[in-house]
């Protein structure tokens, strides 16, 4: 596996001391390491798989455990991604962010993509991984399009009312959740937000460009408009039911607050 050195010191070190916890019964990576495409700058996606019947009480001591481990600077839990079974942190110096996602064996199996195995006490992460395919999130287009002119309205009105700020975070929810998974799933890799698009992706991410905005009014607007003009090219010809009363309505209450501004 060809990885930075500052990562494969950092698996050199910690691995044999995870070895030693019988409770863990192996470990495998996954992220850009396992799909074979790190750099310096890439974190190490840990999944650290547990004894089922010791699984509760290692969740209890997972801070503990990762301090034993490695040099914990600082850690938390991954609630805020919707992964409560995650330890996000930072070890070193030098600092490396490393995240630590703790799972039953029994749970092993559900995935979205192949991790890579580090270690395996008996074979049973390899038997585990055997027993069923990995199955690819997919970006749910009626999902979106479902809420796409509601945020843009949203976005309107925080526009109208000069919170621009606000208006600065609508766009980037837009581009993280709608115009970035678009983008990855037109150029056939898997929809991660705007992770990487640039080499995934240059022409999108190229046109991403216009939906970039400054603390300014008018440039937030132009925004805006360029990300609903975006989403309709990027989602034409998708199997969803077309909310064409709420695109219609989103897009001239947006263009209304635009030409207010002067």
């Amino acid at each position: 596996m060809d990885i930075p050195s500052l990562h494969r010191q950092f698996l050199a070190d910690t691995l044999p001391r995870m070895r030693q916890d019988p409770r863990i019964v192996g470990v495998a990576i996954g992220g850009s390491i396992a799909e074979g495409r790190p750099d310096r700058y890439s974190d190490v996606d840990l999944i650290v798989v547990v004894d089922d019947d010791a699984y509760d009480a290692v969740l209890r001591e997972r801070l503990a455990l990762i301090g034993g481990w490695a040099p914990l600077v600082a850690g938390f839990t991954g609630e805020h991604v919707g992964e409560p079974r995650l330890i996000v942190t930072l070890v070193g110096p030098p600092l490396l962010h490393v995240d630590f996602k703790f799972v039953r064996l029994a749970d092993f199996a559900e995935r979205t993509e192949d991790p890579a195995i580090c270690w395996d006490r008996d074979g049973l992460l390899a038997d585990a991984l055997a027993q069923q395919p990995a199955v690819p999130s997919e970006l749910d287009l009626q999902w979106v399009e479902d809420r796409f002119w509601v945020w843009v309205h949203y976005g309107a009105t925080k526009l109208g009312r000069g919170e621009l700020f606000e208006t600065i975070g609508v766009l980037t929810h837009l581009r993280d959740l709608v115009l970035g998974p678009l983008a990855a799933r037109r150029a056939g890799t898997h929809p991660r937000g705007v992770r990487r698009l640039e080499t995934a992706a240059p022409d999108a991410a190229h046109a991403l460009r216009a939906t970039l905005s400054g603390y300014d009014r008018h440039e937030a607007g132009r925004a805006l408009l360029a990300a609903a003009d975006l989403y309709r090219q990027w989602s034409a010809g998708a199997p969803v039911e077309r909310r064409r009363d709420a695109e219609k309505l989103a897009v001239q209450y947006l263009r209304e607050v635009v030409d207010d501004l002067g």
